[in-house]
C-alpha cells in the first residue's frame, strides 16, 4: 500500500480524520491531511487533553512546585470550605485524580453544575469524597478533573495555558496557545462539537484556568511531538523537558476493573494499550489519538473533527497506519 492508497482508505473507513502524522526512529515518515484541513490547523483533541495535563503535573513535581502525587488535594485549597459531614475528601490525593480512582458524589459528569458555577474548581471539589470512602474503584471523570487545574495554579502561580506554553509547548516547538472562554452554554457546546478547524487555544473557565479533562486544541504534528517527548523518556532534541522517572511512572499500567474500556489498563491519564509491549496512548472522543509504540520506536498522531463514539481508532492505527509506517 502506498500513500495514495492509505489516503483513500482513511477517507473511506475513517472519514472524520483531519490529519495524521507519524514518526519512526525520531524522523517524520508520514503526514497527510483530509477534510480540507491544513497541516497547521488544530482540532479539539477532547480527552487526549488529560494526557497533556499529566505531563504538566510531572513537570511541576520536577520543579519542586508540587511535592508528590501523594500530596493531599486539600493541601492546595486551604481556603476551601468542606461541606458539613464530609470526611473522605481529606484523604484524597493527586494520585487518586491521575489514576481516575478518586471518589465522587456523582455517577456521571456534573457538567451543568460545574460549568454554570462561578468557580469550576470549587464546584468540582464539592463533588469530591462521599460516604463510601476511598474505594480505589476506577471512576472515569472529565469535568471534575478541573481540580487538577486548580492545583497547578496554586502550585505554579500561573494559568494553565501559560505554564504549558513556557514549560511544555515552547520547548517542543509547539505554537503558543491562548485561552478560549465560552460566553454561553451554546458557545460551549459549539466549541466541543463543531467540525471546522480550531486555532491554538485551550478552553478555560471564568478564572482563565484551562480545562484539564478536555478543551485543548492541537494539530496532529503538535500531538506527535508530545508523543516523541514520551517515547524519548522526557527528552526532546536532547533537552530534558520532564524527568525520565515521571514518564516511567506515568505509563506504568494499572488494571482497570471494568468491561467498558476494551481491556485497556490506565497510567496517569494515559491509556495502556498493551502492557507487555508497553504500547500506550492519549485517547480522546472522536478518535483523537497519540499512539506510542516504544518497541517499534514509533509515534502516530491522529487528529479528528467531532464524531461521537469512535471506538475503533486504535484498532485502525494498528491494522493500517502502523504497518504502513513500519514499511516506509
Amino acid at each position: 500500500m502506498d500513500k495514495n492508497d492509505l489516503h483513500t482508505l482513511i477517507e473511506t473507513k475513517q472519514p472524520n480524520i483531519c490529519q495524521v502524522t507519524a514518526y519512526k526512529d525520531n524522523k517524520k515518515v508520514y503526514s497527510d491531511c483530509f477534510n480540507d484541513y491544513r497541516e497547521d490547523d488544530c482540532v479539539h483533541i477532547m480527552s487526549a487533553t488529560k494526557s497533556i495535563v499529566a505531563l504538566l503535573i510531572g513537570i511541576a513535581i520536577d520543579h519542586g512546585l508540587i511535592g508528590s502525587v501523594d500530596d493531599k488535594v486539600l493541601e492546595y485549597f486551604k481556603e476551601y470550605k468542606v461541606k458539613r459531614g464530609e470526611k473522605t475528601i481529606y484523604d484524597v490525593t493527586i494520585r487518586h485524580l491521575l489514576t481516575m480512582r478518586a471518589p465522587y458524589k456523582c455517577k456521571n459528569d456534573p457538567w451543568t453544575k460545574v460549568c454554570s458555577s462561578e468557580n469550576w474548581t470549587y464546584a468540582s471539589l464539592d463533588f469530591l469524597g462521599g460516604r463510601k470512602g476511598l474505594t480505589d474503584e476506577f471512576s472515569y471523570q472529565t469535568v471534575c478533573l478541573h481540580i487538577l487545574s486548580g492545583i497547578l495554579y496554586k502550585a505554579t502561580k500561573m494559568k494553565t495555558v501559560d505554564y504549558a506554553n513556557r514549560c511544555l509547548f515552547e520547548p517542543l516547538g509547539i505554537a503558543r496557545h491562548s485561552n478560549f472562554i465560552a460566553k454561553s452554554a451554546e458557545e460551549h457546546k459549539a466549541f466541543t462539537i463543531e467540525k471546522t478547524p480550531k486555532k491554538n487555544v485551550w478552553f478555560a473557565d471564568p478564572q482563565d484556568l484551562g480545562t484539564p479533562g478536555y478543551g485543548l486544541c492541537m494539530s496532529a504534528e503538535d500531538m506527535a511531538r508530545i508523543g516523541l517527548l514520551c517515547l524519548n523518556n522526557g527528552k526532546y532534541e536532547g533537552k530534558q523537558i520532564v524527568s525520565e522517572n515521571w514518564i516511567k511512572e506515568m505509563i506504568r499500567p494499572r488494571t482497570v476493573e471494568s468491561k467498558y474500556f476494551r481491556g485497556m489498563d490506565y497510567g496517569y491519564l494515559w491509556w495502556i494499550i498493551d502492557r507487555d509491549k508497553n504500547i500506550y496512548a492519549a485517547i480522546g472522543n472522536s478518535g483523537n489519538v497519540i499512539y506510542v509504540n516504544p518497541d517499534k520506536n514509533i509515534v502516530i498522531a491522529v487528529a479528528s473533527y467531532f464524531k461521537p463514539t469512535i471506538f475503533d481508532r486504535v484498532d485502525f492505527i494498528q491494522e493500517y497506519i502502523e504497518p504502513f509506517v513500519l514499511n516506509n
